[in-house]
């Protein structure tokens, strides 16, 4: 049996009933985490007002399906678009270390725009959810991922695309066959490229909307008799074989059902590039640690893996002077620079992106590949900073960042990342009480209830 079809026959008969308990509630935190993304990022991210109004251009604002955070209505696609599109526009959503990527905003979106087609259960909605994840990830994994980022692909809108089509197909209830099916549908709209690095382009979150609307659209079709085409991972012609150099194939399926990735898939506590968190964990330690104030800096070695310097830390002179939020979200020596200067790095950070006392670090922060960080690469995001600071030298190796699987956020922690996205956007208590049906969600009949409380009860006057 071929690896595309072992994966789609997985995808077809999950039952949440059959998941360990921890899966299950880790999915239920995931889920929380990227609602949170996505009502924030309708009204503060600079690229929605072009997405709207694009969407509505095409014709595809016209429909039943929501957009959490908006009161409007969209066609299916158009839903799964937007929602897939904003959960990364902060790039705040959930990380997978090991496929170099980001799994939850192609393929939740998705899954939530088949469950309101269909009027699916919760339950069936998180079970796609965990069927999604599995594929995006493995995918990413059989490449792997480091490599396929060498070509310029952005693995998260790429291997996105076959998650979202086995979500949305898991969600309509289609058999293994037409979930292979959705998988050869979604190898022709499988895209993503590292290009928008070259001048904070606002295509990196539009390609992961796309790969949740592609997802969408190829599941769409092969539940109406499309057909699509075989062995869509493994072939000669397939994903793995065309997109990567030297892919492991069988790495997809390995432990499947016994090991689950969604369970590796860490959450950002910091909204920006997931390489610089273990520079922004061990700068706020040694800030508070060591009462460091900017003035007393003389330098600072922030120390990453390979792929880490690719994405924060090159080319040393575009990193250390952001002009917009792309550009501050991957560069390590903005986000180490605001975490000692403002003890936090949060969302409303990039408001300071010309704050003079930060502007006069950037340049003392040094990007540097390290071997202790490179050794424990891909399992680990971990990082070393160094401050020269009172004639002294003050060090922090962080191994398992905040939010990693091994260091995950508590329920409590993910509510208050939570209310500080949302509670702008849709008030405290509505916010709050939106948080209760997400983490509820396992236990609703009909999933759309989920859409219905998240539009907010008056008018919002963030940007945007």
């Amino acid at each position: 049996m071929s690896i595309t079809k072992i994966l789609s026959d997985y995808s077809a008969n999950l039952k949440l009933s059959d998941l360990p308990p921890d899966v299950v509630t880790r999915t239920r935190f995931l889920l929380l985490d990227l609602v949170g993304n996505i009502i924030r990022a309708r009204y503060d991210a600079e690229s929605t007002p072009a997405m709207l109004a694009a969407v509505r251009a095409l014709g595809l604002g016209q429909g039943q399906s929501g957009v959490f955070g908006d009161p409007a209505r969209y066609s299916p696609v158009g839903a799964a678009l937007l929602n897939g599109a904003l959960a990364h526009s902060l790039d705040f959503d959930d990380t997978h270390a090991a496929g170099s990527l980001h799994p939850g905003a192609p393929v939740i979106p998705a899954a939530i725009a088949a469950a309101e087609m269909t009027g699916a259960s919760g339950a069936d909605l998180l079970a796609a959810i965990v069927a999604g994840y599995e594929v995006t990830c493995r995918v990413a994994l059989a490449l792997p991922g480091g490599a396929h980022y060498q070509r310029g692909f952005h693995p998260t809108a790429t291997c996105g695309a076959f998650g979202a089509a086995a979500a949305a197909g898991r969600v309509f209830g289609l058999d293994g066959d037409a979930i292979a099916s959705a998988l050869g549908i979604a190898l022709s709209q499988s895209a993503g490229s590292l290009q928008f690095l070259a001048n904070g382009a606002w295509t990196k979150r539009f390609q992961v909307g796309w790969a949740a609307a592609a997802g969408l659209t190829a599941a769409t079709l092969a539940r109406e008799g499309f057909k699509g085409a075989a062995d869509a991972l493994e072939g000669k012609a397939g994903f793995l074989r065309a997109y990567a150099p030297d892919p492991v194939p069988e790495r997809a399926i390995q432990d499947l059902g016994h090991v689950f990735e969604l369970m590796r898939t860490a959450v950002k506590p910091y909204p920006s590039c997931r390489y610089g968190h273990a520079g922004i964990d061990a700068m706020l330690a040694l800030r508070a640690e060591h009462k460091l104030q900017p003035g007393e800096v003389e330098r600072i070695v922030y120390g990453t893996s390979r792929s880490g310097m690719m994405l924060v830390g090159e080319p040393p002179e575009k990193r250390a002077n952001p002009q917009n939020v792309v550009d501050g979200q991957f560069s390590g020596p903005f986000a180490l620079s605001t975490a000692l200067v403002t003890g936090a790095m949060g969302w409303d950070s990039y408001r300071e992106l010309q704050n003079p006392a930060i502007r006069a670090l950037l340049p003392k922060v040094i990007c540097e590949d390290d071997a202790d960080a490179q050794a424990v690469f891909p399992d680990k995001m971990a990082g070393k900073v160094t401050v020269t600071a009172r004639g002294q030298t003050f060090s922090k190796f962080i191994t398992d960042p905040k939010g990693e699987p091994e260091n995950f956020l508590t329920e409590a922690e993910l509510r208050a990342k939570f209310a500080g996205l949302t509670d702008a956007v849709l008030t405290a208590p509505q916010a709050a009480k939106l948080a209760d049906v997400v983490l509820g969600v396992h236990l609703a009949a009909d999933v759309s209830a989920l859409l219905r409380a998240a539009v907010p009860l008056a008018e919002v006057k963030l940007a945007g």
